[in-house]
């Protein structure tokens, strides 16, 4: 669960000011550095394949964009 992930949770389920969840998760980090260290280089992968799988998917929808004007063309 992300941190804007878990803000939403706990506001909408247990009343929790997003602000206190913020504060509370960054002196978190802070204070557990080993833990949170591998987390966020494991987010930064996620987004990182994301990021692929969104380049892929667009050059995807060119090409067959492309190939459709192509065979229009004939």
């Amino acid at each position: 669960m992300t941190k804007e992930e878990c803000m939403e949770a706990l506001s909408k389920h247990a009343n929790i000011d997003p602000i206190i969840t913020s504060t509370v998760w960054n002196e978190l980090e802070k204070v557990n550095k080993e833990f949170f260290e591998p987390y966020m280089k494991s987010k930064a992968k996620d987004d990182r394949m994301s990021q692929e799988e969104t380049n892929q998917k667009i050059l995807k929808m060119i090409s067959e964009t492309d190939s459709s004007k192509d065979a229009e063309d004939y």
